[in-house]
């Protein structure tokens, strides 16, 4: 793969309750441990950021997919949650849930559009076979 862009940040301080910056300095913030793991929950963490991102690639990859079928997307949105927990190897392991709403499509092209998204999001390529991601479709 040759790259056409590279994202560079740089994390300081104790890790997950630290700060955070990235190199064209549009990113900056304060890092924290989330309450429910014990920390101060008094800044961002690394899945919030991870959720944001996520969401993000996919909302723009579905839409490239929307645009080749000529489907209709106005109003849609992609929510992402992203959980963290214990492995069975005493380390910790992610996983992602995405909600895809596309209120102006039937269920059924809803589904195979959020499909083919998970087929190009670069999000979903990284993740594929290494945590689980389940992709649902509101019928909202």
């Amino acid at each position: 793969m040759s790259a056409i862009y590279t994202a560079e940040a740089l994390a300081t301080g104790e890790g997950r309750n630290g700060h955070g910056r990235t190199s064209d300095g549009r990113l900056d913030l304060d890092l924290a441990i989330p309450a429910e793991m014990g920390g101060s929950g008094q800044g961002t963490n690394p899945e919030q950021l991870f959720a944001v991102g996520y969401a993000a690639c996919f909302h723009s990859a579905l839409q490239l997919v929307a645009r080749q079928e000529k489907a209709d997307v106005t109003d849609s949105s992609v929510g992402a949650r992203v959980g963290i927990g214990p492995n069975d190897a005493g380390g910790f392991a992610l996983q992602v849930t995405l909600e895809v709403t596309l209120p102006n499509l039937d269920h059924d092209t809803a589904q195979a559009l959020a499909d083919k998204a998970h087929q190009v999001c670069p999000y979903s390529n990284a993740t594929r076979g290494n945590i689980p991601v389940t992709i649902t479709v509101s019928d909202d």
